[in-house]
């Protein structure tokens, strides 16, 4: 009796796997939590569609203790989830926004972006770039949603993200310096456990060559039309537009168990090289693998980690 069980066309366990009838299976990131105010933070949020035309919406975060006039800085995030899993809105995320906004005392706005491989790269960056154009539209006080208005300081804004969050984090601070947000001051980028990645193997990655395949196989899954693993768009120290990335400050966070820490410490080698003018700083967790922080945010290097990162937001 013949098998009714679809063909897989790609296994990417433990995130997903996609059946050659088109059948796509998020096999993590699927849960969702409603937007509302937090007791623990005394955070509050709420959903605001960005993009009708493709259903996205932004997770808003005010700290409930903001009086009527004070204005805070702004942080955007981007998720991660290797640019096909996970939203804004799945209660790791929620939770991390929440107890950063509160720690930081910030306005956040994180974004939700379309994914593939309903939608592949470059759709991602496209969204968010829409997202960021839509943040300033809030610039003068004018725009549609009334806590980025009142309370928002467009003199202190921050882009961040994890993994693939944080390349979309980095390409956004790229393109700001490219294409100027009217009236927005990126202050400052903080890149978490960046999903960069290279042709050439540094730091311990040879040592891993079933990790590298996953990573390099997931990226051109992702991303069909990629020259491959030296894109500019998964490898920046090949950018030729590098030192146009737009802000003051970068911090980037890296695992010492993660196979993307060499990445990270090579990104912050590479713009100390070119001359960036920028300030940039790398704080490596010990002991500690990819965004361990989401999953096990109440242990003491993910206690440290918000408290640099906090501060990071707070340092003029």
């Amino acid at each position: 009796m013949a098998s009714t069980q679809p063909e897989i066309a790609f296994d990417f366990s433990p995130m997903l796997i996609v059946y050659k009838d088109g059948k796509v299976n998020r096999l993590t990131g699927n849960d969702i939590v409603a937007p509302s105010l937090d007791p623990k933070t005394n955070v509050d949020s709420k959903d605001v569609v960005y993009s009708p035309e493709n259903s996205l919406s932004v997770r808003l975060y005010i700290p409930r203790n903001v009086t009527q006039s004070q204005k805070l800085p702004l942080l955007v995030y981007f998720h991660g989830g290797g640019f096909c899993i996970e939203s804004p809105f799945s209660p790791h995320y929620h939770n991390y926004i929440n107890s950063l906004a509160a720690k930081a005392n910030i306005v956040v706005v994180s974004v939700q972006y379309r994914r593939a491989p309903e939608s592949h790269l470059p759709c991602a960056y496209e969204d968010s770039w829409k997202a960021l154009e839509w943040v300033a539209s809030h610039v003068n006080g004018s725009g549609p949603e009334d806590w980025l208005n009142s309370h928002a300081d467009f003199e202190k804004v921050f882009f961040s993200g994890d993994s693939a969050g944080a390349n979309i984090a980095h390409r956004m601070g790229i393109k700001h310096g490219m294409e100027k947000l009217e009236g927005v001051q990126v202050e400052g980028i903080v890149l978490c456990h960046p999903y960069f990645w290279g042709n050439e193997a540094v730091g311990n990655e040879a040592s891993d060559a079933k990790s590298r395949k996953f990573i390099e196989t997931l990226w051109r899954f992702t991303y069909p039309e990629t020259t491959g693993c030296d894109d500019p768009w998964i490898n920046p120290v090949v950018d030729p537009d590098l030192s146009k990335l737009s802000c003051r400050r970068v911090l980037v966070f890296v695992a010492e168990k993660d196979l993307l820490c060499s990445r990270g410490w090579y990104y912050h080698q590479k713009l100390k090289e070119i001359g960036w003018g920028g300030d940039v700083e790398v704080f490596e967790t010990k002991g500690e693998g990819h965004v361990f922080h989401l999953f096990n945010p109440a242990c003491d290097n993910a206690e440290a980690m918000l408290k640099k990162t906090a501060a990071f937001y707070n340092t003029n």
